[in-house]
């Protein structure tokens, strides 16, 4: 019966308060005394109670949505840029034997990095060059928490919020490059138009019948839809003579 009573006080006092379970995601960091002893895998582990503990990492990626910060860019022009990062644990002693809260350090220095970063380049060149400053932010947080055990896979400027009279300015400016673009375009089809009709009249004047079949066939056009009077101008009977001294001499002569 005593033997019994040890069992249960055994089972109930220390194998099942000795009993922790870590996750697939997850990696367990166990500590005696305060000591760190080494890492338990996924799945259950069994701990001296009391004495150890297990400390679980989450080791999947974490998405860390950066709150907007208020920058001065190089130009002088006061922006709101929000932006989100992505980081990973890769060693799960670190992320908590060298920082306390690697999260909330993670956040503090992505927004301090923003800051210092963005706040070098001209606003044309945030909102064109977004690769490049997405590239050196993540650059400078992989080596602040490389010490932490953690590895900054991306970092991504989210939204960029303009001053409404920079937006209304940015706005006239688009218009403005619209309007010349048109002109431009506009101008080169009237310089081509005048070309072909330069073109057109060389070719009209070493021909002048080319002329009055010109006319001939705009007539053909305006009669098509039958309710228009047309006049013929008094030159033209003198040209439907030319018409047929042309047509006389083109045809070829009769064989005898």
């Amino acid at each position: 019966m005593i033997y019994l009573y040890g069992i249960v006080f055994l089972i109930v006092f220390i194998v099942l308060p000795g009993l922790r379970v870590v996750q697939q995601y997850q990696m367990g960091v166990r500590f005696r005394f305060g000591r760190v002893l080494g890492l338990r895998k996924p799945g259950l582990n069994l701990i001296i109670p009391y004495i150890e503990q297990l400390r679980r990492v989450d080791m999947r990626t974490i998405t860390l949505p950066i709150p907007p910060q208020k920058i001065i860019t190089k130009d002088n022009v006061s922006v709101d840029v929000s932006a989100v990062a992505y980081y990973k644990i890769v060693d799960a002693v670190k992320s908590i034997v060298a920082i306390e809260d690697v999260m909330s350090a993670i956040n503090q220095i992505a927004q301090t990095s923003i800051r210092n970063i963005v706040g070098k380049f001209q606003l044309d060149e945030i909102l064109s060059e977004r690769e490049q400053i997405n590239a050196e932010i993540a650059k400078v947080l992989d080596q602040h928490t490389e010490a932490w055990g953690v590895v900054i896979s991306v970092v991504e400027i989210k939204d960029i919020e303009l001053p409404e009279g920079m937006q209304r300015a940015m706005a006239k400016q688009a218009e403005a490059e619209r309007e010349k673009r048109a002109k431009i375009i506009a101008a080169e089809g009237e310089f081509l138009s005048s070309q072909k009709l330069a073109d057109t009249a060389d070719i009209m004047q070493a021909h002048p019948i080319a002329l009055q079949l010109r006319n001939l066939q705009t007539m053909a056009e305006i009669s098509v839809e039958k309710n228009s009077t047309i006049i013929f101008p008094a030159q033209f009977m003198g040209t439907l003579k030319d018409i047929q001294n042309f047509l006389a001499q083109e045809k070829p002569p009769a064989k005898s």
